[in-house]
């Protein structure tokens, strides 16, 4: 067998016998998140992004400086945490990417109109997360 057929065999063997990635845990950003509803589903505002902000993880999105983002909740900042909120991008230049709800820094943000008031204050369980 070829040196390369060799290499594959040993790391296929090392996988099985010492499975390492079983998964990636991931801090929550907060406890807690301002919303218009209980579900956090209507949109509470639509800011404009000031800068370019690149996702570090799958929670995020990528926002472009000038792009519009309808805001659905705002995280609690907790100590030591940055504030983030929770949006989608919006406008046609961005359709590959509508749609897509993540967190990003509210501090690279302006809000350019606000729908309603995120009055409500809701726990960011596993079921709110993946609505908001």
């Amino acid at each position: 067998m070829t040196r390369r057929v060799h290499l594959v065999i040993l790391f296929l063997c090392l996988g099985l016998m010492c499975p390492l990635v079983t998964g990636i845990f991931m801090d929550k950003l907060a406890s807690k998140k301002l919303c218009a509803d209980d579900d956090c589903v209507y949109t509470i505002s639509l800011a404009r992004a000031e800068e370019d902000y690149n996702a570090p993880d799958c929670r995020f999105i990528n926002i472009k400086k000038g792009q519009l983002i309808y805001v659905y909740s705002k995280l609690v900042k907790e100590k030591d945490s940055g504030e983030f909120w929770a949006g989608s991008v919006y406008g046609e230049q961005y359709e590959d990417h509508m749609g897509t709800v993540g967190y990003f820094p509210s501090s690279l943000v302006s809000e350019q109109h606000v729908y309603q008031e995120a009055n409500k204050t809701v726990p960011t369980t596993v079921r709110n997360l993946q609505k908001a």
